[in-house]
């Protein structure tokens, strides 16, 4: 925080963790979250940058086209713009508590009204336009949403969709919808109206689920906003970094590292907008605009590493490399370790939290483990008796030690107490996830506790398995799933993406097979594959393993294989392996 900007409860502990950004056992011996009565993060953290003489003029969010225009923002021009919007958003009746769907892609409104709105203390509910209009509909009426904001190209989807809301667009003029241009008419200076409790609700997530319809997850003025100094301390952020999280807007991720990390921070958020991923052109912009942390999910990491890294090495100002979304297989870390010298570091949180385990910079690293409990996060593991142990479901202490319940936690899923009560019973919150703890406190994820399955009586681990066939030169993307056997219950099956180039067939499936054999316990071999086109995603990106159980149990029951479907018993030579 700028020297000149008032010391608050929120400043100091944010300047705690800046100040021993490496030092994990000083961070998470002495820090504690701050004790916040009235917090509104956009009046009193963000507009606090805008004003403070070494932040106001510096470059707060910068965005890069796939065609090379650019766009730059200041922390006082985005703090002035973002009061104007609220003005012009007060006009069209948002009142504090409304609910205001936001479906828009990374262009400059995006930020504008998301601060606005958090000024007002109107409760945003992020959306995608990768949704439905059934979709839609679900969010509309269980978010029960008073006010729409979506570009003039989505406004179709919401012709269908009766109800009483404010529709706002921006673009083209739609009839029946305001226009968000308008705003450029309201006046700047902007009076709350009234203050804000830091328990007050700002944001409500739809989590985009494997295995049923979305949960409504409920976070406050200080869950996000300040929770985020966890999220913060992961990545390593500086005031003055520029900071690019490849994350689409709707999802919690977006909010964790495209708004509140970096601003948490004084950093520059940078956006690279490209209509289709192309990884040289990644590369290229990160050298042109010096960026400094990049954080990006596996699958772009997989992309990544199939180019020339190497060749980058001398242009880039990288500092801090990050994996999320899912855990980085260890042969990753490896690859761009090798090309760039740098540690691409891994973390766990979710969308009900911010970031609770990572791998914090300066640290040592041990390679498949999401690392040790952040900072303001006390962790335990639970085996199925609710007892401590090594192997368990990841739990957070609601007091711990320091007898504060984890900032950066949820209120609740909203209209499901009793959900709610089962996730927090017990003075925890159980996160639903399977890891196992070594020694030196390292935690490994080892899978959602409904993927985790048995085969011969042992427990598999789909995330181990497919860390390994993911070495092998021709897998790019490998999802791990219980086949049912009458004989062992059930066996490990392989759905494989292979690189360009390689082609599916018996050779390379007695090849991969084999891969398989030298890396894996022979109670974890892969007995199966399939080589596939694509993986069940959800909206979000995740693979959708429940899924693919399901078409499993289908098939086995059908006595049926695929076309590109390969048994380890086809291949006699592998049999005395």
């Amino acid at each position: 925080m700028s020297s000149t900007a008032a010391r608050t409860p929120f400043t100091e502990a944010r300047n705690f963790l800046l100040q021993h950004r490496e030092d994990h056992a000083t961070a998470y011996r002495d820090f504690r979250w701050p004790v916040l009565g009235h917090f509104n993060w956009a009046l009193d953290h963000f507009d606090a940058l805008a004003r403070a003489a070494d932040t106001a003029d510096a470059t707060a969010l910068h965005i890069v086209g796939e065609d090379g225009s650019e766009l730059k923002r200041t922390f006082r021009q985005l703090s002035e713009r973002s009061s104007q919007v609220a003005n012009h958003l007060r006009g069209l009746g948002v009142k504090r508590g409304d609910r205001v769907l936001l479906m828009l892609g990374n262009e400059l409104p995006l930020w504008e009204l998301m601060l606005a709105s958090f000024k007002l203390g109107a409760v945003l509910i992020p959306a995608t336009a990768l949704l439905t209009t059934e979709d839609l509909r679900d969010r509309l009426e269980r978010g029960a949403v008073r006010h729409v904001v979506t570009a003039s190209a989505q406004a179709a989807k919401f012709a269908a969709l009766a109800g009483g809301y404010t529709r706002l667009s921006i673009g083209e003029p739609v009839d029946g919808w305001q226009r968000f241009e308008d705003a450029a008419a309201a006046p700047v200076a902007f009076t709350p109206d009234g203050a804000t409790l830091a328990t007050d609700p700002l944001l409500l997530y739809f989590t985009s689920g494997t295995t049923s319809k979305p949960k409504l997850v409920l976070h406050t003025h200080q869950s996000y906003p300040v929770g985020h100094l966890s999220t913060m301390y992961w990545i390593g952020l500086r005031p003055g970094d520029v900071h690019l999280n490849i994350s689409s807007p709707g999802w919690a991720k977006h909010a964790w590292s495209c708004f509140f990390a970096p601003w948490n921070a004084a950093a520059c958020i940078f956006i690279y907008n490209y209509a289709r991923f192309d990884a040289p052109r990644l590369l290229d912009a990160l050298a042109a605009h010096r960026v400094t942390s990049l954080c990006a999910p596996p699958t772009v990491w997989r992309m990544l590493i199939q180019q020339d890294l190497a060749a980058y090495r001398d242009r880039l100002g990288l500092r801090e490399l990050i994996g999320a979304g899912e855990p980085l297989n260890p042969e990753i870390i490896e690859q761009v370790r090798a090309a760039w010298g740098l540690t691409l570091r891994d973390g766990y949180g979710q969308t009900e939290t911010t970031a609770q385990v990572g791998n914090p910079p300066g640290q040592k690293l041990k390679p498949g483990s999401m690392g040790r409990p952040l900072p303001g996060y006390r962790i335990v593991l639970l085996d199925a008796d609710d007892k401590e142990a090594d192997e368990g479901e990841v739990c957070l202490e609601l007091g711990g030690e320091s007898g504060q319940r984890p900032l950066g936690l949820m209120a609740g899923y909203l209209d499901d107490a009793a959900k709610t009560a089962e996730v927090m019973r017990d003075g925890r919150y159980h996160t639903g996830d399977v890891a196992a703890r070594d020694a030196d406190g390292y935690i490994t994820f080892v899978g959602r506790a409904d993927d985790v399955f048995k085969a011969s009586d042992y427990r598999i681990s789909p995330f181990e398995l497919e860390s390994a066939l993911i070495e092998h030169e021709a897998v790019a993307e490998v999802a791990i799933v219980p086949s049912p056997d009458p004989v062992r219950m059930a066996v490990p099956k392989a759905f494989l993406i292979l690189v360009a180039g390689a082609v599916p067939g018996p050779e390379l499936a007695q090849a991969i097979f084999g891969f398989a054999r030298a890396q894996l316990a022979p109670y974890k071999r892969v007995r199966r594959i399939e080589f596939v086109a694509e993986l069940p995603k959800t909206i979000s990106g995740k693979i959708r393993r429940v899924q693919l159980r399901a078409q499993e149990v289908e098939r086995r029951a059908a006595g049926t294989r695929g076309a590109a479907e390969f048994f380890e018993e086809d291949f006699p030579a592998l049999r005395n392996g």
